[in-house]
């Protein structure tokens, strides 16, 4: 088995991919990382050759490589699996965006609310930028991996899971879980004096924009979900998730922020100015300092397994390679918020539609569970899958595309559209450095 990793997210990473693949899948395979930094190819070299004898050490007869280089076509060459983490200099280019969107007198606020992650404008703009990097690396899979199945991390997840779908591969995604950290499944529980553990939930919608649909006590089947609606009601989990319930007759988890982003704009939410993207400059000098530290001191030395620890304590919640394991083996598995083809999965929504739910997998098959979900929440999930396959059409260089995604996008309602149109495409002018698809003689 061959995993390959791509994108500059790969580092942060690879303490928690290694771990899943040698220590809890005790998966033999030949791991494969892109890093064009000739010093970071050789402090990830000697991490991962350190993770790896201590695996081999408590797992004798396991048998595991990693090389690290920055030729992409030895990395993808006969993968089996590709795990993408990339993006096109994100936190750079969003500066960019919210700058061309805000106004140019002091009391003129532009449209700086539109300068979002995932959705509206700046959604679109980095649907665009993410095109770039997704469809070049696409065209190197197709000649080197045809086969591979895709474990997608990029933003924004649905979309750039559209376009390796697009390409012709099997893709999966993970975006930030819903069920820890602010107005996650475990912060709501908490609100019932329960515990992870002891409910079952049921929580699907698109990738940024789940709603828990069912929760019930795991030991006794009660059902706790009247419970939390209460609590919503009284606003104690927040404006917002006040409000999409009383949209959609669900309760929004994970950021409630994400899920304003797909959204029209609200006069009483603005947001991010700085949103993070990746690990910080500190976040990042500490990373290579422990992994430093297993690479020299080996991670069976008293000094090695506390750097091990530290690294594995500030990996991001998300597990892309027990998905990829999953996938790969056919493994029984639940697997929750996992972005992907909807296939049946949410019954009213098209069989195309790119969503976010439990992955269920039994005897190598994907059991669609059948999800209904409220009539006000189809519609919307209707219309921000439309504009979401619209965008990653967009992002080949379509202006069809690009246009009538403008037109269509929820998350523009109230504004001018074809003000917007104008704006999108003078944005595409200032980007024209990295997009390189878009003709301006085909505008």
């Amino acid at each position: 088995m061959k995993i390959a990793l791509i994108g500059q997210d790969i580092p942060t990473l690879l303490p928690t991919l290694l771990t899943d693949l040698l220590f809890v899948g005790k998966q033999s395979a030949e791991v494969a990382l892109e890093e064009k930094n000739a010093a970071m190819q050789d402090v990830l070299q000697r991490y991962g050759e350190a993770v790896i004898r201590d695996a081999q050490s408590r797992h004798p007869g396991l048998t595991a490589s990693i090389s690290v280089t920055g030729s992409r076509r030895e990395v993808l060459d006969g993968a089996d699996c590709v795990i993408y983490a990339g993006d096109c200099m994100a936190a750079s280019r969003f500066k960019m965006d919210r700058e061309a969107l805000s106004g140019v007198e002091e009391d003129d606020p532009g449209l700086t609310e539109q300068a979002r992650v995932n959705g509206g404008i700046g959604g679109l703009l980095h649907t665009l930028r993410q095109g770039e990097m997704v469809l070049d690396l696409c065209e190197a899979m197709q000649e080197t991996c045809p086969d591979a199945v895709v474990v997608n991390l990029g933003q924004p997840v649905a979309r750039t899971t559209i376009m390796f779908e697009n390409a012709g591969f099997r893709c999966y995604g993970l975006g930030r879980t819903p069920l820890r950290g602010a107005n996650g499944l475990d912060s709501l529980v908490k609100k019932l004096s329960c515990k992870l553990d002891d409910v079952k939930a049921t929580i699907a919608g698109l990738p940024g924009f789940s709603f828990l649909l069912e929760l019930t006590d795991a030991n006794t089947g009660d059902d706790l979900l009247p419970l939390l609606t209460d609590i919503a009601e009284e606003e104690e989990l927040g404006r917002l998730t006040k409000r999409w319930y009383d949209w959609y007759n669900a309760i929004a988890i994970g950021d409630v922020t994400d899920h304003a982003e797909w959204l029209p704009a609200q006069d009483d939410y603005i947001p991010e100015a700085e949103p993070e993207f990746g690990e910080g400059v500190e976040r990042r000098k500490e990373r290579i300092l422990w992994m430093n530290a297993v690479g020299a001191k080996a991670a069976q030395e008293k000094e090695g397994q506390m750097a091990q620890l530290l690294l594995l304590s500030k990996a991001p919640p998300i597990r892309p390679m027990q998905l990829a394991l999953a996938l790969l083996r056919g493994d029984d598995c639940d697997i929750p918020a996992v972005t992907r083809v909807n296939n049946g999965e949410l019954r009213q929504l098209a069989k195309s539609a790119i969503i976010e739910a439990e992955l269920t997998q039994r005897g190598g098959k994907i059991i669609p569970h059948g999800t209904m979900l409220p009539l006000p929440l189809m519609e919307i999930c209707g219309e921000i899958d439309e504009t979401n396959h619209l965008a990653a059409k967009a992002a080949t260089g379509d202006w069809s595309a690009l246009r009538e995604c403008v037109e269509v996008d929820p998350a523009l309602a109230g504004l001018d559209r074809l003000y917007v149109q104008d704006v999108v495409e003078k944005m595409i002018g200032l980007h024209s450095d990295v997009l390189s698809r878009f003709d301006e003689e085909d505008a």
